[in-house]
């Protein structure tokens, strides 16, 4: 599966994009601390990226968990990732985590990506509600969920926790499937 738009392609994770993925998050490492600290800490040599797309190569292919790469097309940089996940199989329910690279920001590139991977979630994932969590203060992010349909829920306290310890409080956003919750 690849999704292509622009100069850009999403497509799931692949045992070959470790060395990317570990330039990926070294270079990104001051934006993915806060919010993706385990992605950061799992792949900050190529070994450690090796060992962590096997595991989540793996857990595609058992739809566990889908991690998606979005790629430059011209020399295949990795310049960002979107997350399937937290997925809850009885309610059909999965939450939607990105990151770009400092880089790309501004460029429309998550939101298009986001609005491409919708309906893969829907039809191939089978999900009925995506959900996106986003802090109050990431603004970007929350662009990124209303231009993609997405409707703020609800408040959720002491949802995130830093890698640095502190706790955050978080805001849900929510996507129906139209074709469910017609």
């Amino acid at each position: 599966m690849q999704l292509d738009f622009e100069n850009y392609s999403i497509s799931p994770i692949q045992e070959k994009d470790a060395w990317r993925l570990c330039n990926f998050v070294v270079s990104n490492s001051e934006r993915l601390k806060a919010y993706f600290p385990q992605t950061l800490q799992q792949n900050l040599t190529p070994t450690l990226a090796q060992l962590f797309v096997a595991k989540k190569v793996k857990e595609y292919m058992a739809k566990e968990e889908f991690l998606f790469t979005i790629k430059e097309n011209t020399n295949h940089t990795i310049v960002g990732l979107l997350y399937v996940k937290n997925l809850r199989k009885i309610q059909h329910q999965g939450e939607l985590a990105y990151c770009l690279g400092y880089q790309y920001e501004g460029k429309g590139i998550t939101t298009t990506s986001i609005k491409k991977l919708i309906p893969w979630c829907f039809n191939e994932a089978e999900l009925h509600t995506l959900q996106i969590i986003v802090h109050h203060s990431n603004l970007a992010s929350k662009r990124i969920a209303d231009k993609n349909g997405f409707v703020w829920k609800q408040t959720l306290p002491q949802e995130h926790t830093t890698s640095n310890g502190e706790v955050l409080d978080m805001e849900l956003y929510e996507l129906h499937n139209p074709k469910i919750h017609a």
